[in-house]
């Protein structure tokens, strides 16, 4: 396999796509080196081949390979969101009740021109950083701390951003005891009572009560190969079925895809990804996740906290009503 090949983390069903892509990169150090005459054509054919073979993959990819994608652990989390959209921005920590979680962050800055409230998911993007910050598992001092700045982000008149990635909240012995459905719960019933715009981004997995603790938003976008869901596929299949292995017949039952999603009302705006995954271009889907974030927010210009509240509740009591 080709150092390049190496590099990039390939899906089980992207095979096909290492396959090409290996022999490309094999056919340009042969001739690099010299040792290839007259390879120029063959290389440009396979790797013609190869970006045909991804876009024809990516255009019709099943509910449980999207599901894949979402998790991909190169996929831009929260962090590289924040970093490349949110000038100057002040990391503020502790629910100041119990401690800090670093599975929500969250913040203020500058966003375009307009200060900010922002919170996210975290995951972390290596082993390290996957446990400091829990694998974007909050506890309850993390949707504490969440209640604590959307009600600053209120008093101050700042337009809310939350960038929504996690499997779910964390379901530890110890984050229940401190009153883990009440944090969400609470941290929902916030999102609900702010009179300031809250837009949220599905970044990869919206993970159940974890993920709409901080997207019970006046607009929610979504990631093109993101996922949205009450529970996990795999935790839907061992409920139901008993048998956690019909994890892909739970993805497509669920409806747990951006474009399921925006059919059904429960989206808002669906994200183009480049071709092959977010992953592939990091720069390009920040960018419009900004321009997308952006347009979101120019919605509420003008309107009073009572006329954004009350978008935000019809929002919710429509979704469901034909």
């Amino acid at each position: 396999m080709s150092a390049q090949a190496a590099i990039r983390t390939y899906l089980p069903f992207e095979t096909p796509i290492l396959e090409l892509e290996s022999k490309v990169a094999e056919l340009k150090t042969l001739q690099a080196e010299g040792k290839g005459v007259q390879i120029g054509d063959e290389i440009s054919k396979l790797e013609q081949k190869a970006k045909a073979a991804l876009v024809d993959m990516y255009a019709k990819l099943t509910p449980w390979q999207k599901t894949l994608v979402a998790r991909h652990p190169e996929r831009p989390h929260c962090l590289e969101f924040v970093h490349g959209l949110i000038e100057d921005f002040t990391p503020l920590a502790g629910d100041r009740y119990f401690a800090e979680d670093e599975a929500i962050i969250g913040g203020m800055g500058r966003f375009r021109g307009r200060s900010v409230m922002v919170l996210g998911n975290e995951k972390g993007s290596d082993t390290e950083g996957r446990i400091k910050h829990n694998f974007g598992m909050a506890k309850p001092e993390g949707y504490r701390k969440a209640v604590r700045l959307m009600e600053m982000a209120n008093r101050f008149n700042l337009p809310v951003i939350t960038f929504v990635d996690t499997p779910g909240a964390y379901p530890g012995i110890g984050a229940e005891e401190r009153g883990q459905a009440e944090a969400i719960a609470r941290s929902t019933e916030c999102c609900l009572k702010l009179g300031v715009p809250v837009v949220s981004v599905i970044v990869g997995e919206g993970g159940s009560g974890g993920a709409i603790a901080i997207a019970t938003a006046n607009r929610i976008l979504m990631l093109e190969h993101a996922i949205y869901s009450v529970i996990s596929p795999e935790g839907a299949a061992s409920i139901i079925w008993r048998d956690s292995n019909k994890k892909e017949e739970a993805a497509t039952n669920m409806k747990i895809t951006a474009q399921d999603l925006d059919q059904l009302g429960v989206i808002d705006v669906i994200i183009r990804e480049p071709v092959g995954g977010a992953h592939r271009d990091r720069e390009q889907v920040i960018t419009s996740t900004g321009n997308a974030i952006s347009r979101a927010i120019a919605e509420f210009d003008g309107k009073s906290p009572q006329e954004i509240r009350q978008q935000r509740e019809d929002r919710f009591m429509n979704i469901g009503r034909l």
